[in-house]
């Protein structure tokens, strides 16, 4: 009888994002994975009872791998400078985004360890956002943002950059700077 090959929980993780991103939700099997890992679809049933399983708990790892990157921001005294940090991080990171959407796919009903994985993934996100409030607080107080916009507003403007996609190969920093550009002076000439 052949010994099953091992993987690290590392490499679990790495191949179902991959897979992840090129097959999205749907596509993403055990199978695939199996093949990727070289090892049966019984291997992996030994870890997960199901795909849903292992998908929340990756999504838990990639969000708090988010989230300790995101500490980093209070290293930054100003207002300019934590949202330059911020835009960097998010704009490395353009698979977390992906990643949260996908996870509004996944059905809660599956069993309670999804279920579970679900909320902590809501609980991941909101807490997100209020790391995020010293930032708001911050801008408001150097009068770098409007006071009436709402603080959700301003976060979702500056997380959904991640989802414009780049058809005409500008290069990242110009990217970047533009982006930043749009966010803090609109688009509009003051003409």
């Amino acid at each position: 009888m052949a010994r099953e090959r091992k993987f690290s929980k590392q490499e679990l993780f790495q191949h179902t994002k991959e897979l992840l991103l090129h097959h999205h939700y749907e596509g993403f099997t055990f199978s695939l994975l199996a093949n990727r890992l070289q090892v049966s679809r019984g291997t992996l049933y030994k870890y997960y009872e199901n795909k849903e399983e292992l998908i929340t708990d990756f999504m838990l790892d990639e969000m708090s791998q988010f989230l300790i990157s995101l500490k980093d921001i209070d290293q930054f005294d100003s207002f300019n400078a934590q949202f330059d940090f911020l835009l960097n991080l998010i704009l490395q990171k353009t698979d977390i985004h992906q990643l949260i959407g996908m996870s509004h796919q996944i059905p809660i009903q599956v069993n309670e360890k999804v279920r579970a994985n679900k909320k902590k993934l809501d609980e991941m996100h909101l807490d997100m956002y209020h790391r995020l409030q010293n930032f708001i607080f911050l801008g408001r107080k150097e009068e770098k943002l409007k006071p009436h916009l709402a603080d959700g507003l301003i976060l979702g403007f500056i997380f959904q950059t991640v989802s414009i996609p780049n058809h005409f190969g500008v290069p990242q920093t110009e990217w970047i700077q533009s982006i930043k550009e749009i966010l803090s002076d609109g688009m509009f000439t003051k003409n």
